[in-house]
């Protein structure tokens, strides 16, 4: 696998801009062989291949100004044409150049006849040549466009197909013009649909997140989005969950669909759950401390996990991961492991430490500071029997002590939460919401 950093719009091409790819690609687990090729510095090898075309009549000066350009584009959407190039300067005789102008570069494009691609998903795609204007090669200040740079690097590089989104079917047809004048034979093309979101208008920034380090902070796995990502508008039978090496072995151009594959959330989340779910728990947790450097309030975090924590957070995890959907639910769902005593219950859980949930956990106290050794198994006959001696439900002893342990009404197994908690920590919360001693 080459990674080529097309970088030849140099207002765009940022290092931030760069280092997001790279580190999107990494996170990713999309790894590449060799080092990046950076378009922008081969642009010695692109003024060399526009001067050859220069030379062979395939090319021109364009003295157009922007201002004239501008012109030609507002009278060709006025009289409902295309606002390309009109040609001026393609036939002009050289000696009308303006002085001290610097010209652009403009290839000579065929004016009759049709251009065929033959493309691997969208079909045979005929263009009329009349359509595509004169393209500029090299700008006025002699730095090579995309349009140059592409078809030079394909052909230098090898490149045997290029799979990419649709919006740039009529690029290929100019670059495959481009490949014809210069005698080299294009490659093979593949115009994928675009995404669409939900309401399947074409994806934007209304729809939510875009670029790869959202995601990442949203929490979702390198592989259930790699997984999620293949699915989209390409399939193999019934199969959902599909690893990287089923990836490389099944994918092919021709199970590509012709129409947009909608982003579905629900779906990605639904993914990334299962992925969740079945992966081992200290993987788990190297993921979520590659996580939290990441996210606005790391410093929080990493401050209430403290060098400690994350143990306790792998001991946690069985528990943890069977509701999580992301590695974020993850983390808002362990934050009752690091919370300081005393808690403060949310809404709900303080209707559960009413005088009755605290009169139960009260009563409960003795026996649960008698259990030894402190194992789910240990903490689970303690509880069931008190249930039973009292002539409680489970659950209206259950509630309160979720609520007095975590905080919340809602939480992961509550016995593997006292465990997980320990002896002291865990007798400690209840008797902050009880009043009783901790040894009571």
């Amino acid at each position: 696998m080459l990674l080529r950093i097309e970088d030849t719009d140099r207002a765009r091409s940022t290092d931030a801009a760069i280092a997001a790819i790279l580190d999107g690609l990494r996170w990713l687990e999309l790894n590449w062989d060799g080092e990046p090729v950076y378009q922008y510095a081969r642009s010695e090898r692109h003024r060399e291949v526009a001067e050859r075309l220069l030379a062979e009549g395939k090319a021109y000066r364009c003295y157009a100004s922007p201002e004239e350009l501008q012109a030609m584009r507002d009278k060709a959407r006025a009289e409902g044409g295309s606002p390309g190039y009109d040609g001026t300067w393609r036939d002009k005789d050289p000696a009308l150049a303006p002085v001290g102008v610097a010209p652009a570069i403009r290839f000579k494009s065929p004016r009759e006849g049709k251009t065929v691609i033959e493309d691997r998903i969208q079909g045979r795609v005929t263009f009329a040549n009349k359509d595509l204007d004169d393209f500029v090669l090299l700008r006025s200040d002699g730095t090579p466009t995309y349009m140059l740079s592409v078809v030079v690097d394909d052909r230098d590089m090898d490149i045997t197909h290029v799979v990419r989104g649709d919006d740039h079917l009529t690029n290929a047809a100019r670059q495959t013009q481009l490949f014809e004048a210069l005698g080299w034979d294009a490659p093979i093309y593949a115009h994928v649909p675009l995404i669409h979101g939900p309401d399947g208008a074409k994806l934007s920034k209304r729809h939510g997140a875009l670029g790869v380090e959202a995601y990442r902070e949203m929490g979702y796995l390198p592989v259930a989005l790699r997984n999620y990502l293949v699915r989209l508008g390409w399939s193999h039978g019934d199969a959902e969950v599909i690893s990287t090496e089923e990836m490389i072995a099944w994918f092919n151009l021709e199970a590509i669909g012709r129409s947009p594959a909608r982003f579905d959330f629900a779906k990605l989340e639904s993914l990334n759950g299962h992925y969740l779910r079945t992966m081992p728990d200290a993987e788990i947790v190297s993921h979520l401390k590659a996580l939290v450097p990441h996210l606005g309030d790391a410093d929080d975090i990493l401050g209430r996990i403290g060098n400690d924590g994350w143990a306790k957070l792998e001991r946690a995890m069985p528990g943890l991961k069977e509701r999580a959907k992301t590695l974020v639910d993850l983390l808002e769902s362990a934050d009752y492991l690091f919370a300081e005593r005393p808690l403060r219950p949310d809404e709900k859980a303080a209707k559960l430490l009413d005088d009755g949930g605290r009169e139960t956990l009260a009563a409960l106290l003795p026996d649960l500071s008698a259990v030894e050794p402190w194992s789910v198994s240990g903490l689970e006959a303690c509880v069931r029997s008190f249930a039973e001696r009292t002539d409680r439900k489970l659950g209206k002893v259950a509630q309160p002590l979720r609520a007095a342990l975590t905080g919340h009404s809602t939480s992961p197994g509550i016995f593997d939460v006292l465990e997980v908690l320990g002896r002291e920590e865990a007798l400690g919360r209840i008797a902050d919401q009880t009043g009783a001693p901790e040894n009571a």
